[in-house]
């Protein structure tokens, strides 16, 4: 992880513009959980982006992390993902315009393949119902083919160190 920012990053993003218009500002602690949030491969629980951006960010309290959450949403760049025992994690938006498979195991997030059929079947049941779809939330929680390869691993080395014995 970098433990710098370029003043590109601070100048040059639309996002950055749309704060500043909203009387929001550019600041470092934004700016380290905006970079953890672009840089996890997977949903990050509150604590963990804190303890990721106080390395970038020395300082950084956990109160600034949830209010820098709650306006990250807002402003349509993070979104919450839902994690086993019903805590919270976030995830950049850019990585969450569309449906996520979410690994109970690791936490990783991988963006739904084929997921542009899905505004299909919403703008049919518009159609069929009259209901207008103005924000939609679809997350499938399961295991990933690498958790469950190491899942597999495990088993059969627990079967393996388990026929020497008998």
């Amino acid at each position: 992880m970098k433990t710098s920012f370029s003043k590109a990053a601070l100048e040059g993003e639309a996002g950055w513009e749309r704060l500043r218009r909203h009387g929001g500002r550019a600041t470092l602690p934004r700016l380290a959980i905006r970079q953890v949030l672009d840089q996890a491969e997977g949903g990050l629980r509150p604590e963990e982006i804190h303890t990721r951006a106080a390395l970038l960010c020395p300082g950084l309290g956990l109160v600034t992390v949830y209010r820098t959450l709650a306006l990250f949403t807002d402003l349509g760049w993070a979104r919450r993902v839902h994690s086993p025992g019903g805590c919270h994690a976030y995830v950049g938006a850019e990585r969450s315009a569309r449906p996520d498979l979410v690994c109970r195991a690791c936490r990783r997030t991988i963006e739904l393949p084929g997921a542009e059929d899905l505004e299909a079947v919403i703008r049919r049941l518009e159609r069929q119902t009259g209901f207008r779809v103005i924000e939609r939330c679809l997350e499938l929680h399961g295991t990933c083919a690498s958790c469950q390869q190491q899942e597999a691993a495990g088993e059969l080395a627990v079967r393996s160190a388990g026929g020497q014995d008998a």
